[in-house]
């Protein structure tokens, strides 16, 4: 009997079975399992055990891999006759600084009823555990319809995406051949912005630099050397401003060499969206875009190269006021990349164009935080076309093919060091305050999630 012959089965099953599912997922984000911090080794390590666990007891050949880093897990489905596919997510999450701005404890989760409908509030509800878990309880549903979970998936689970991903391609590089199939699925992006279900094709790479400037050699009284002493902050916020001009184009020498135009097919399929970026910067408290001039908000956010300063920190922040030269002043900034664009070339040109805005008198340092290229799918791999069909059955809407502003360097490894394209597919909502504070998961997107990837794998088949 074919896959697709029982889908209805497994369908009701997880309707049936969300209350479980529900509370295997509160269970998992209680874990508070972020990468970052050294105080949170042992919960991270205590996420791996739990989903590994859950992984065993449904069947699956499961262990957890240690690393330089935090551990992978990695689980094996047995062996049959259908093309393999590997399954990626990660269990790790991020800080939840500030906590004074959460409306309940970012590791107490719950679900709340909103005005949009119930969601599951609690860090990692959406990035990634939730989605994460969209995959598991598909194949919690799929055994329990079918007698046996569905045969040559490979699961990838990872603690250190949050952190940068360290470990992971001497990881797969280290057991390519365990670990390859014929392609790879990601759960770690958001939906289309109005809410449609969607496969993302590209992705924007990443550039992360932290940047130190040092002048004197301890704070200055800013009466005594106001004016005469060189003044980090100052010389760091003139430096970063040299990056980019009133258009909003980066400056680099080289920068846009390997950025593509869109083609006129790709202009007219993203135009049909009929994004409203008003409407999307409303979600977020604004409603006026900015960014590059005579470009498209979508085609700025998919397929345009940025560069943003995430941060900057020096002198006195305090409570009150003091009047001070700080001895120096810090900054973090990251490019999104798009199209051939070398993060190599790049660096070495913020690099320069850094140095040379630097008076004699200070110092400057540079710290990496990772850099990856862009990502591009093929989607003349039949997969595409029957998960998009999938996701339309199961949405009663349309699936769309689209990009993302963000970076996933995980896609780009898949393909460079295993050989096997990616497949995108999300249920998280840009409204989900990912990496904020008070993060959710739509319950909807979570019951729909799961019963999505049912629908790919009895398609694939």
């Amino acid at each position: 009997m074919p896959d697709s012959a029982k889908l209805d089965d497994i369908l009701a099953t997880l309707d049936a079975s969300l209350p479980q599912a529900q509370a295997r997922l509160l269970e998992f984000l209680r874990i508070p399992s972020i990468s970052t911090d050294p105080a949170h080794r042992g919960d991270v390590r205590a996420a791996a055990e739990w989903l590994c666990a859950e992984l065993v007891g449904l069947g699956f050949d499961a262990s957890i891999r240690d690393t330089p880093g935090h551990p992978m897990v990695v689980a094996h489905s047995p062996r049959g006759t259908r093309r393999p596919v590997l399954f990626y997510g990660h269990y790790d999450v991020q800080p939840v600084d500030p906590l004074e701005l959460w409306t309940s404890p970012p590791f107490e989760p719950a679900i709340e009823d909103t005005s949009a409908g119930p969601v599951i509030r609690g860090r990692g509800a959406s990035d990634d555990k939730g989605q994460l878990m969209t995959f598991v309880e598909a194949f919690r549903a799929w055994k329990a319809v079918h007698g046996a979970l569905p045969s040559d998936l490979v699961l990838l689970f990872e603690g250190e995406e949050e952190s940068g991903s360290p470990s992971l391609r001497p990881f797969l590089r280290e057991n390519a051949d365990e670990l390859r199939a014929g392609i790879a699925m990601i759960c770690d992006t958001s939906m289309y912005a109005d809410g449609r279900p969607a496969i993302t094709t590209q992705l924007r790479g990443l550039l992360g630099q932290e940047i130190t400037i040092r002048a004197a050699d301890l704070d200055l009284h800013s009466g005594s050397f106001g004016g005469l002493a060189a003044n980090p902050i100052q010389v760091l916020v003139n430096a970063l401003a040299t990056v980019k001009d009133g258009t909003g184009r980066v400056t680099l020498p080289g920068f846009y060499d390997g950025v593509p135009e869109l083609t006129e097919e790709l202009r007219a399929n993203w135009q049909a969206l009929g994004f409203d970026a008003g409407e999307f910067l409303s979600r977020v408290g604004l409603k006026h875009p900015i960014g590059e001039k005579g470009r498209t908000a979508l085609e700025m956010v998919w397929n345009r190269p940025t560069f943003e300063i995430n941060g900057i920190t020096g002198g006195y922040t305090g409570e009150g006021f003091k009047t001070v030269l700080p001895a120096e002043a810090r900054a973090k900034v990251s490019f999104r990349l798009t199209g051939t664009q070398d993060p190599g070339q790049i660096l070495q040109a913020f690099h320069a164009q850094i140095r040379a805005a630097i008076p004699a008198d200070c110092t400057v340092e540079f710290h990496g935080h990772g850099a990856s290229p862009a990502s591009r799918m093929d989607i003349s791999d039949p997969a595409f076309a029957a998960a998009k069909q999938a996701l339309s059955d199961e949405w009663g809407r349309d699936a769309a093919y689209i990009g993302a502003g963000g970076s996933i360097p995980i896609a780009g490894d898949f393909k460079e060091i295993l050989g096997m394209d990616t497949m995108l597919l999300v249920f998280a909502s840009d409204e989900d305050r990912i990496n904020s504070t008070n993060e959710k998961y739509n319950l909807e997107s979570f019951a729909k999630g799961a019963r999505s990837w049912a629908r790919i794998l009895a398609a694939l088949g």
